[in-house]
């Protein structure tokens, strides 16, 4: 089948309208706005603090050269080259694997509604923080707060009232008492801090030892914005928290009014979004590493310890760095295919992918000595570890950055301008995934082109009402099973069919010719870097984190109400299997559809013509003048309209 190339010297191109970005700086800050996102600030933290710092920091770094880059890399490509979305786009290259299309699409869905939630939780602080004192400062004494809330100053002003009392139940407590509480005497013997200590009959235990102290900033994430409480689980969810459910519905507002003229108005946001958490990011290092413990943290976090470099020979560790690489760079959601598709077709995209995957892993890394250096000065607070100040999991951005926030002057100031960083870099991503799913209902529908406005409120909408079962008090739980599920093995499968399917069905030469057209020349070094991650290393390696992330499955779950983790019942664990496997399901279904579609239809059901390019793939350019490929018409393909129109057969060549 003909792959729709235009030989050079013989065709005029002229560059397609397809509302397509204004300049090459709109599409570079737009695909940098979406690989730096949350996750570098929220997810790529916690999870290098539950993997022990520098061990995944070491897997992400490779996986990101041997799995990331190359996906990035490729994908632009095939949106620059087809001017199209994913869903047309692999139906085109290899009508068989058109479901692969529908697969991501699902993915960025399901991503696309809890992601914005984070976006709600950050206007929620945002307006929280223009009380006159921050309201996760110190440990209240309202019904929301923990008895097991611990605030150093506050502690300190009780010991210097009485050497026997500490903070503990939000007032000044008898040590005596706390004893008691959890079946222990108080000892006869102090600390090194010359702080009284309990007896539990063997030994004489330190009062942090006794209970887990919970951060003010902790507590108030989880009582009084999630508003978890004791009793709360899967079957009692609690009622709606009206808060929240105004803030998602400024978040979706948002989102809409950025979107509603397309990449015109989000190409123009991305200026401010794309660029303003870098000058907060650099603010909060400067004062994260004068606090105190701020050392500890950034060791804990760089440095390799004969324990940790033992993690290595873990695969959980290399399947999250896999998994935390699809969230950061976004490949296989479909959202750079979609960025991709409305570039100039002879944009150097090599470039681009090079620097922009590098520049987000370097943001995540310097985001990582940011939180660290807060992490480190925590454990200094609670008088613990590095290693176990926090148990808040995804939470994380919401317990360290917010502490780290109290100890600047001016706090209003500071937590408006971090919790402001927190919703552009949210914005960033969540247009292109947004964008991604609009964009893909458009071009299966190319009359509703016309109405991008309406389609946009309408997915707002959608997306808005599916994401009130995470405005409840046990919210959180429904957020961590999309979390934990919907971008977990479909997106590993979805990347893996992707990769055979361009390099083995399309073929990696055809691949190769297509970048001539487009005019990129890569080095004799890139070009055999690149051939090597696509045809052999990414694809196996994606294939072996994907069979040792089933072989190592464990349950969902959430951090709950107590410092314990709250594992999901079966019921649901399978509510969350149906979300992970949904990407396979729609790749398998479109085989058998395009089979009895095609062979309903009079086509060609082999093997080779399931899995070749059809009649319409070809490069997004209008040609006045293409030659023939064999057995084929020639085409215009006009992005604008969304259709392809053949010149008759008396064509002047």
């Amino acid at each position: 089948m003909g792959k729709g190339k235009a030989e050079k010297g013989d065709v005029e191109v002229e560059e397609v309208e397809r509302g397509g970005w204004d300049n090459q700086c709109d599409f570079f800050l737009s695909c940098l706005g979406y690989a730096v996102g949350l996750g570098n600030v929220w997810r790529f933290p916690y999870l290098c603090y539950e993997h022990g710092g520098v061990t995944f920091l070491i897997a992400y770094i490779v996986m990101l050269l041997i799995s990331g880059l190359p996906l990035f890399f490729l994908e632009l490509v095939l949106g620059q080259y087809a001017g199209k979305g994913p869903l047309k786009l692999f139906g085109r290259i290899a009508p068989a694997f058109k479901g692969l299309g529908y697969g991501m699409l699902m993915i960025s869905f399901l991503v696309v509604i809890y992601y914005n939630m984070i976006i709600a939780w950050t206007i929620y602080y945002t307006f929280a923080g223009f009380a006159s004192e921050l309201p996760w400062t110190y440990c209240g004494n309202t019904s929301l707060t923990s008895r097991d809330c611990f605030q150093r100053d506050q502690e300190l002003a009780c010991f210097n009232s009485s050497s026997s009392d500490t903070f503990w139940d939000k007032k000044c407590t008898s040590v005596s008492d706390v004893c008691l509480n959890f079946n222990m005497t108080e000892a006869d013997e102090r600390d090194d801090t010359n702080r009284l200590m309990c007896y539990n009959g063997t030994d004489n235990i330190v009062l942090n030892r006794v209970y887990p102290r919970v951060s003010p900033s902790e507590d108030y994430y989880k009582r009084t914005m999630l508003g978890l409480e004791e009793d709360t689980s899967w079957e009692n969810m609690g009622g709606i928290k009206w808060e929240l459910v105004l803030c998602l519905a400024a978040a979706w507002t948002i989102v809409c009014l950025c979107l509603i003229k397309g990449v015109q108005s989000s190409g123009k946001v991305v200026y401010f979004t794309a660029l303003f958490p870098y000058l907060v990011l650099v603010i909060l290092l400067i004062r994260g590493v004068t606090l105190d413990g701020a050392y500890d943290g950034i060791i804990f976090y760089v440095y390799p310890t004969a324990e940790k470099m033992a993690n290595l020979q873990k695969i959980d560790v290399w399947a999250a760095a896999a998994t935390q690489i699809f969230y950061s760079l976004g490949p296989s959601f479909g959202g750079l295919i979609t960025l991709a598709s409305y570039n100039k077709f002879t944009n150097n995209c090599h470039r681009d992918a090079i620097l922009i995957a590098f520049a987000n892993c370097g943001t995540s890394i310097f985001a990582g000595f940011v939180i660290f250096s807060i992490i480190g000065f925590m454990a200094k607070q609670a008088d613990l570890p590095v290693g176990e100040v926090i148990k808040g999991g995804t939470g994380l951005a919401f317990i360290a950055y917010p502490e780290a926030v109290t100890q600047m002057p001016v706090p209003q100031l500071w937590s408006f301008l971090f919790f402001g960083m927190l919703i552009t870099l949210g914005l960033d991503s969540q247009f292109t995934m947004t964008e991604t799913v609009t964009t893909a209902i458009m071009d299966q529908y190319p009359n509703l082109r016309a109405h991008k406005g309406k389609v946009v409120i309408v997915a707002s909408i959608i997306g808005f009402i599916l994401g009130l079962t995470m405005c409840t008090r046990g919210g959180i739980f429904m957020f961590e099973l999309i979390n934990w599920y919907s971008a977990s093995w479909g997106l590993l499968i979805c990347a893996i069919t992707e990769i055979l399917i361009v390099m083995y069905a399309y073929g990696y030469k055809n691949f190769l010719e297509n970048m001539e057209e487009m005019g990129l020349k890569l080095p004799t070094v890139m070009k055999y870097y690149w051939l090597s991650m696509w045809m052999v290393i990414t694809p196996v390696v994606l294939f072996f984190v994907l069979i040792m992330t089933f072989i190592q499955y464990s349950p969902a779950w959430s951090p709950d109400y107590s410092q314990q983790k709250y594992y999901f019942p079966t019921g649901i664990q399978f509510l969350g299997w149906l979300m992970a496997l949904v990407a396979a399901a729609f790749i398998i279904m479109g085989v058998f559809w395009q089979y009895y579609n095609r062979k309903r239809n009079g086509k060609a059901t082999d093997f080779k013509s399931m899995t070749s390019p059809n009649e319409k793939w070809g490069p997004a350019t209008v040609t006045n003048a293409v030659k023939k490929p064999t057995g084929l018409d020639n085409q215009t393909y006009v992005k604008d309209e969304f259709s392809y129109n053949k010149y008759s057969a008396d064509t002047t060549y």
